[in-house]
């Protein structure tokens, strides 16, 4: 809410100008922004733009942004007058955060989880905010006994107002994985939790990673090459929305553009949302050889390498890897000869050679085998304080898993060294020079000295609600030890593993919108050091990695900030209460679809082609059954058949140092300095329960849009690359909250061949002979 100055003589009237001047609550953030940020204010001149907006003279070229994307899409004005904590801003980010929450958690269980981004409320609150500017009224209310007075209108509806409305919504859209603890305990587990533990544990999870940004702010927002590349989509929609275009003769504009494109999307979505979800893989080998299980293998992009398997649907493309559209080109590559290494060499030459008795299992799959190929079943080894029942476990038999599942985790470890000696080797000098150097002597671009405008907030805010998160998180530990199984101990450990990788990991985020995770080495960590204990294991796994997950947000939050030039302290105030909202919401949606929705994430008792299959929440309850329950050591340890696996450390921390001998070897190959090997390594990092279908879309998409049109077609590419992003999520959003709610909620469905999402059903049959599996065939 805007609050005014307490003079008792201003005026009635809020004033309707869209440069309505900053009030005294806003104010503060004007000036300075630390110590020295008045020095060579001199050096660059602001200047009014025709459009009411402040630009500075660019002083020199070194001022622009060495990243061409960010040059061609972010704007380099500012205007500090505009109104920001209003409380219309108030109104519409509350509602948008609570929104998204709901619907992001509902569909989080899908088969292809459709999540509904923050472009779509970006989109919806824009009329709703101008309607709410055009009838609000302008006078300005006292509060009683105080001489402060605010106003629900002081103006047009502005973007900054927008931008803080968008982050209120990202903290809806973005997961909150911390209640994968929720439904493995109650729904895989069958086990208690007291809601109120839940909801702690959920929502210390989610503000713990604030320390962790508030560490790192120096280091991965304020440099102009942590470039954020998801963020320019936003930036680029928010011009598209807020700034006046004339039409070119023979053309449309960017709006009309985006409106176009959602329209097509919004529409579209109907043939594999609910007409033919066929079209989600699009498999067209399992057509050609209905009876022959290799075809299926190859060809199958739900359960299978996806040879030439498209997902003609833009969940499909999106649903893991986000939007192929945002995505630098090099990543895009990097990404491709990962996935084709991985998935097209390595799977299949393992597997048809038997290595680690591959084809007793199907080929990929993150289900878990007996040794003769049939499911293995858990509950048979749990005893009933939910530790490894050590006998049963010994008379039952070892635990296997698929080529493609094994290898996963090798790529995981390799990955994961490859971050850290890639940060090392190509940023390490860089990050020593912020560590030594104060912000002013630093080079900054125009945004980073625009910003200068605006009070930072200071680091021991980020310090104090750290601790203040971390006290409450080790009692909540030690107090609900029953439930949750972790001791004060492993947050501790599991906060140290988050500030050590956060770094790494948050460099190749900010530079190739490709983001690596923590859990599985966390899982390792600690499987090790506490075996036997499945919930402790993602307890672990969910402080240490996804802690790391949320720290990234707000560090991507902070960079759109900078390019939209709000004020700090607004958005610090703006992260915290939307994260907290969102907590609340996904908790409260769990825990009632938990009760109400029949045998959820069942899919022995789920009928046919039902949605609600959790693919997410099945990895993790195989991964805790893994890494928890029985432990690395019986699986890739000493006791356990797939102890090579740990090579992949070695091999990963390696790779980062040939391409650097590449590039030294080399220097006038200029491609050469864009492999970027954790993402090449860690490319299908994401599999599962991201599918085949999902990459090769993906790669067709990046390739035409990244590679080809902004090569070829700059011009076009700077004005409606992501605008089409952007009007495709929305479309798709739209359309798949309101196929629910007029489909879903009553069970209207069809049924016909079209809408079987795969058509291959021998795909996930082994090949070993003699090996007897329900519903395949017999190889002798």
């Amino acid at each position: 809410m805007e609050v005014l100055s307490g003079s008792e003589d201003m005026e009635d009237s809020c004033g309707s100008s869209s440069l309505t001047p900053l009030l005294e609550h806003d104010t503060e953030n004007l000036g300075s922004n630390r110590e020295g940020n008045t020095e060579n204010e001199s050096d660059n001149e602001e200047k009014e733009d025709p459009n009411g907006c402040y630009t500075e003279e660019i002083a020199n070229e070194e001022d622009v942004s060495p990243i061409e994307q960010v040059a061609l899409t972010v704007p380099t004005t500012d205007d500090p007058s505009l109104p920001v904590l209003t409380f219309r801003m108030w109104v519409l980010g509350l509602l948008s955060c609570a929104g998204l929450s709901f619907l992001n958690q509902f569909f989080s269980y899908r088969v292809e989880p459709l999540t509904i981004t923050s472009v779509s409320a970006q989109i919806a609150v824009l009329p709703l905010g101008r309607f709410m500017a055009a009838t609000l009224p302008e006078t300005k209310f006292k509060v009683p006994g105080t001489k402060w007075k605010f106003c629900l209108n002081p103006g047009p509806f502005n973007v900054k107002e927008h931008v803080l409305i968008t982050i209120f919504a990202g903290a809806g859209a973005s997961p909150i994985n911390a209640i994968h603890i929720v439904n493995i305990i109650k729904i895989f587990y069958k086990r208690n939790l007291d809601l109120y533990v839940a909801l702690l544990i959920v929502l210390m999870s989610q503000v713990l990673g604030f320390g962790w940004a508030g560490i790192f702010r120096k280091h991965l927002v304020e440099p102009s090459t942590m470039w954020w590349p998801a963020n320019l989509v936003q930036v680029s929609l928010f011009r598209t929305l807020h700034e006046k275009e004339e039409r070119q003769r023979g053309g449309v504009t960017r709006i009309q553009f985006f409106l176009i494109a959602l329209t097509c999307s919004f529409g579209y979505y109907l043939l594999p949302g609910y007409l033919s979800p066929l079209l989600t893989s699009f498999s067209w080998l399992c057509w050609m050889f209905p009876r022959s299980v290799i075809a299926q293998q190859v060809g199958s992009g739900l359960h299978g390498l996806g040879l030439g398997a498209v997902g003609l649907d833009w969940s499909t493309i999106c649903s893991y890897l986000g939007s192929p559209l945002a995505t630098p080109w090099f990543a895009v590559a990097n990404v491709g000869v990962g996935f084709v290494l991985i998935m097209y060499v390595i799977t299949p030459l393992t597997y048809w050679f038997g290595v680690y008795d591959a084809r007793v299992f199907p080929m990929f799959s993150k289900d878990l085998f007996t040794s003769t190929g049939q499911i293995y079943n858990i509950s048979s080894i749990v005893d009933s304080d939910l530790h490894l029942d050590e006998k049963a476990y010994e008379k039952y038999g070892q635990l296997h898993l698929s080529t493609f599942f094994v290898f996963s985790y090798s790529i995981a470890f390799a990955a994961l060294s490859a971050t850290v000696m890639h940060a090392v080797i190509f940023h390490g000098k860089d990050i020593w020079n912020l560590r030594i150097h104060t912000f002013k002597d630093r080079k900054m671009d125009v945004h980073s000295r625009l910003m200068r405008k605006y009070k930072a907030v200071p680091e021991w805010w980020f310090f104090i609600f750290l601790a203040l998160t971390l006290t409450v998180t080790i009692t909540v530990c030690e107090w609900f030890k029953d439930q949750l199984q972790l001791r004060w101990w492993g947050v501790l450990l599991s906060c140290g593993l988050a500030i050590f990788f956060t770094l790494p990991i948050g460099i190749i985020k900010a530079t190739t919108d490709k983001s690596l995770g923590l859990n599985v080495i966390s899982e390792y960590i600690f499987g090790y050091i506490s075996p036997g204990r499945p919930v402790a294991n993602i307890c672990f796994k969910i402080l240490s990695d996804i802690t790391i997950s949320q720290a990234l947000t707000f560090l991507q939050d902070f960079k759109l900030g900078q390019y939209m030039k709000i004020p700090p302290r607004s958005m610090f105030m703006a992260q915290m209460i939307g994260t907290s909202v969102a907590a609340l919401v996904y908790i409260g949606t769990a825990w009632w679809m938990i009760d109400n929705i029949p045998n959820l994430c069942n899919t022995a008792a789920l009928p046919d082609n039902s949605p609600w299959v959790c693919p997410v929440d099945q990895v993790i309850y195989d991964a805790s059954v893994i890494w928890g329950l029985i432990g690395p050591r019986r699986i890739f340890g000493s006791l356990g058949p797939y102890g090579a696996v740990n090579w992949s450390f070695l091999i990963g921390a390696i790779a980062p140092i040939l391409a650097w001998l590449l590039q030294k070897m080399w220097p006038e190959k200029t491609w050469i300095k864009y492999i970027n090997m954790p993402v090449l390594i860690g490319a299908t990092s994401l599999m599962p329960p991201a599918t085949a279908v999902n990459f090769t879309s993906w790669l067709i998409i990046g390739f035409i849009f990244s590679f080809v049109i902004y090569r070829y077609h700059k011009q076009w590419w700077q004005k409606h690359n992501y605008v089409l992003s952007a009007g495709l999520d929305a479309g798709l959003a739209f359309m798949g909250v309101l196929l629910y709610v007029c489909l879903g909620l009553e069970n209207v469905s069809l049924e016909w061949w079209g809408t079987n999402l795969d058509g291959c059903p021998l795909a996930s049959c082994p090949t070993a002979k003699n090996v007897s599996v329900e519903n395949c065939p017999i190889f002798v």
